[in-house]
């Protein structure tokens, strides 16, 4: 598990940072910070796909074999 997994699973930072062996909180808090930021420019980047989401049509003959079953 890492620190990060462990923070967004609701473990308190101030364990989190005697785990890491931080001398303070506060170091802590900065890396989660980081990575927040780091995810939301990365999240800025991305451009909607624009695909049509089309449902799964299966083919007549396995519809056929399913319901001979």
């Amino acid at each position: 598990m890492t620190w990060l997994v462990a923070y967004q699973s609701g473990v308190q930072a101030e364990v989190i940072a005697l785990w890491l062996g931080h001398e303070s909180p506060t170091t802590t808090h900065q890396y989660v910070e980081a990575n927040l930021a780091m995810k939301e420019k990365a999240l800025a980047k991305l451009e909607d796909p624009n695909i049509k989401v089309q449902r799964y049509r299966a083919p007549d003959n396995l519809i056929e074999f399913l319901n001979r079953l």
